[in-house]
């Protein structure tokens, strides 16, 4: 993973030290809340539901044995909540979609303290929030997967480093996100960023990009459109400071529901793309400054120095995994939870954080900290955090198997259900946010306790199920194959079901939007739409058929009458519509 420099480690605590300064100001009545929330956001701080929130940055879901500890030592002392209303709530980390770390309970008060402990680890809160360009993220498996052409990590920590406090883009009609794969399978969900990254090599063997512009989830579900099919690679901060300053200038700032790209893509079409070409050869030919953002060979070679092989590590025999191994859970686990690797004799590893009695992607302390014990033991102190939030360990020996397995199990995190139904997507909805129509964690939970037979569910076989709380989409509810949208009406949670989304992975295909299959749905209905539409996929499929396959053969109406059903059974009104 990248090493910071002093010059990055001086940055990183400067930054802690002015949020520190900006904090006493507030708490003394100094600096005004007003003034003080875009400072906070900034660094990552939201005002959520019931208590402040803050979001971590794991740039491209890189993350350190030592930098998990920290996380740790954070939820376990900071986290918590010792009295009133919630008392004994907190103690967990969330892992995002975005391959970032949330917690839900730290006082504002001891906000700056945690801020010193991320910098004492090489870690940060900025541009977590706020109308800037995000954390950059990346595939999951980036460096080790079998299928890849190029290892992205390099240019997204290039990516990271010039995107980070840019004086130009610090304040944008609206936030804006960047994904970059390098591999064949598209892990990263590319075509649903305002910037979507893919590296290609042209019939030469050159190294360039693909770039797609203006994809985005929210009220409007748009997926990316093809700004260039080949960028080489050196010119790639150019053309995405092209984008950004067109964006810039045009976008909406007068409302805030039409403010992302993807808005100003889809009503200008061919004018956008030419105002990205002219501007594009402006900073070419005439802005000085912008032509120094040409990627130096060297400076990419430095970068990557980073991205090598961990000392220690080479390529040995490799092993029949399954050899001698019986029917049962270890076998299933090494079906769905260990992945092939680009080094002989090596494997990469899910940890599951989709288990019974925790919402999706949460993880305690303890269980943080024991995670952290895995990868110092067995994957070179690394692991990575999964579009997918579950954790990643990505340099395990072979022969290191059934130990992993035996002490994932013992933490809980050794269910085989990885691309499973039960391998859900979900935001932290209305039980923290402050945005969310509804709650997403009970919905998540009665349908893993609905779908809890490992037999059903390998029947059943690859589902993505995605399930937001609120349109803003944190959940990605329009690209599950099932996805499930919280909506308020007249003061009650109702729940809207798609059918037929795509993030873009082989197993889901092309990025596709989900289609609403009808009104909408109560709570203590949903495990039971979702059961039926599982049924109606059952008996419809053909031999060796994906759930995804038979949506996309058959359409989506086969599916609403027997969901719809649900609401006459349990004696719902048929006209709450969303």
């Amino acid at each position: 993973m990248y090493a910071y420099t002093d010059f990055d480690r001086h940055f990183v605590r400067s930054r802690a030290a002015q949020y520190r300064d900006q904090l006493t100001r507030n708490l003394d009545g100094t600096l005004s809340d007003d003034e003080f929330r875009p400072l906070r956001l900034q660094n990552g701080w939201y005002i959520q539901r019931h208590a402040p929130m803050l979001r971590v940055a794991v740039p491209y879901g890189v993350l350190s044995a030592k930098q998990l500890r920290q996380l740790a030592h954070i939820a376990r002392e900071f986290d918590v909540v010792a009295d009133g209303a919630f008392a004994g709530q907190g103690g967990f980390g969330h892992f995002t979609t975005r391959q970032n770390v949330q917690y839900n309970w730290i006082p504002l008060k001891r906000s700056a303290d945690v801020m010193d402990l991320l910098a004492d680890v090489d870690m940060h809160g900025i541009q977590t929030s706020g109308n800037c360009i995000r954390n950059i993220t990346s595939d999951a498996f980036a460096g080790i997967a079998p299928d890849e052409l190029v290892d992205p990590r390099p240019y997204a920590e290039v990516l990271r480093q010039w995107s980070t406090l840019h004086p130009e883009f610090a304040f944008l009609p609206r936030k804006f996100k960047i994904a970059i794969s390098g591999a064949a399978e598209d892990r990263a969900a590319i075509a649903w960023h305002d910037i979507g990254l893919q590296l290609v090599k042209n019939a030469a063997g050159e190294v360039g990009f693909k770039v797609l512009v203006g994809g985005g989830m929210g009220r409007t579900p748009i997926l990316g459109q093809v700004a260039a099919e080949f960028l080489p690679w050196n010119q790639i901060l150019v053309f995405i400071e092209a984008i950004v300053r067109v964006y810039n200038r045009y976008g909406r700032r007068d409302n805030m529901y039409k403010a992302r790209i993807k808005i100003l893509v889809k009503a200008e079409g061919h004018k956008f793309f030419d105002q990205v070409a002219e501007e594009f050869r402006n900073i070419l030919e005439h802005d000085v400054e912008g032509a120094a953002h040409i990627i130096p060979q060297a400076e990419l070679d430095r970068v990557s120095a980073s991205f090598t092989t961990p000392a220690g590590v080479k390529a040995v025999p490799g092993l029949d995994v399954f050899e001698g191994v019986q029917a049962g859970a270890y076998k299933r686990w090494l079906e769905r939870n260990v992945h092939g690797h680009q080094l002989s004799g090596y494997r990469a590893v899910t940890l599951s954080f989709k288990r019974p009695a925790q919402a999706p992607g949460d993880a305690t302390a303890d269980q943080m900290d024991a995670a952290a014990a895995l990868a110092e033991r067995y994957s070179q102190s690394e692991l990575r955090v999964s579009h997918d939030q579950n954790l990643v360990l990505p340099w395990v020996r072979e022969s290191d198997l059934p130990a992993v397995f035996e002490a994932a199990r013992a933490l809980g995190v050794a269910s085989p259900n990885i691309g499973l139904l039960t391998d859900m997507i979900a935001c932290p909805g209305g039980d923290f946010c402050a945005l969310a129509n509804a709650r997403s964690i009970p919905v998540a939970a009665a349908i893993t306790e609905r779908f809890e037979d490992l037999d059903e569910l390998y029947d059943i076989g690859d589902i993505d199920l995605h399930i937001s709380g609120c349109i803003n989409s944190c959940g990605h509810h329009h690209s599950g194959h099932i996805g499930i949208l919280g909506v308020d009406k007249d003061g009650s949670e109702w729940y809207q079901v798609t059918l037929g989304g795509s993030d873009g992975s082989t197993i889901s295909g092309a990025a596709s939007v989900g289609k609403v299959i009808g009104p909408s749905f109560a709570a203590d209905e949903v495990p039971d739409v979702i059961e039926s539409i599982v049924a109606t996929y059952r008996a419809e499929r053909s031999a060796g058929e994906r759930f995804i396959d038979t949506v996309r053969r058959l359409g989506v109406e086969p599916f609403k009458a027997p969901a719809n059903a649900v609401r006459t059974l349990t004696g719902q009104p048929a006209t709450a519509t969303a």
